[in-house]
């Protein structure tokens, strides 16, 4: 398909009737052809995405984000107008303590262009990774945890000069303070060693194990103040061998399934391709551009 002047026009709210009609209306008023739609309501969220031709515009495009805005506004939805390519690159802020997997996986993807956002700083409660973050570029800051209130002041400090869409707790082995999850709600994903709503807390692969259980996995998950309760982003399983796999078993397969997951999570953020909605995850239909 090719479009001469194209734009993306993205529409999410609570479903009603009469949502397109209005859109498309407004649009044919003023010369803009539309190309492809999709669209689907999930949960009661409608979510669409317009893929339009502003050749013929007959108003400015100012005057169309306005108006597309305050349509939106009436019908209590969000309206959003991008040009086609405008896209910015998602700014991401990892937080690590000691374990490398999770780190080094979502490296690996940036450097493999499977992962096109902007890492603006590498924040950790130990200096282990600082080395591994160096060497591909990352600036790496540190303050021990020792005394909570202070790591944490540290890091509330060194995101809100940051300002990232995104924060990747990477293993990041502390829980946020509710200050933190206000200043970036729906933006703190985390990686969980289990299947959610089981074991959540500490040492879920030791308490998977004494239990028996033959199926384990993790979690990605938004963070919110309610510990290992947020809206699930993906799962995955492994399978325990029981009576055969030992716990250091157990827990190799499962940082090999955290690092797979959270690199899938964080892809689907900066990709735009989910949203939180009334404590839920939902997936975007097929983006048009």
């Amino acid at each position: 398909m090719t479009v001469a002047n194209p734009a993306v026009i993205s529409v999410l709210g609570r479903d009603q009737k009469g949502v397109v009609a209005r859109v498309s209306t407004y649009l044919a008023q003023h010369n803009v052809n539309i190309e492809k739609i999709d669209q689907n309501v999930m949960e009661g969220l409608f979510i669409m995405s317009m893929l339009v031709d502003l050749r013929d515009l007959d108003i400015n495009l100012d005057r169309l984000i306005l108006d597309l805005k305050a349509t939106g506004s009436e019908m209590q939805m969000d309206v959003t107008v991008r040009l086609h390519g405008e896209r910015s690159r998602k700014r991401v802020a990892v937080l690590v303590s000691k374990e490398p997997h999770c780190f080094e996986a979502l490296i690996a993807a940036h450097a493999a262009g499977d992962l096109d956002a902007e890492f603006t700083t590498v924040l950790s409660n130990h200096p282990d990774l600082e080395s591994l973050a160096g060497g591909h570029g990352l600036a790496f800051r540190w303050v021990p945890s020792t005394d909570k209130s202070v790591h944490m002041r540290f890091i509330l400090e060194q995101l809100g000069a940051e300002r990232p869409d995104l924060i990747v707790l990477a293993r990041y082995m502390q829980i946020m303070p509710p200050e933190i999850v206000r200043a970036f709600a729906n933006r703190i994903l985390n990686i969980h060693p289990s299947l959610l709503p089981y074991y959540p807390g500490a040492n879920a692969y030791k308490q998977a194990y004494e239990a028996g259980i033959r199926v384990c996995g993790c979690t990605a998950h938004i963070v919110t103040e309610e510990l290992d309760k947020g809206p699930v982003v993906l799962q995955d399983v492994f399978h325990i061998q029981v009576g055969e796999d030992s716990l250091d078993i157990v827990k190799a397969n499962g940082r090999a399934l955290e690092a797979k997951v959270l690199t899938k999570a964080v892809q689907l953020f900066v990709r735009d391709e989910l949203v939180v909605v009334d404590g839920k995850v939902l997936f975007r239909p097929g983006r048009v551009a």
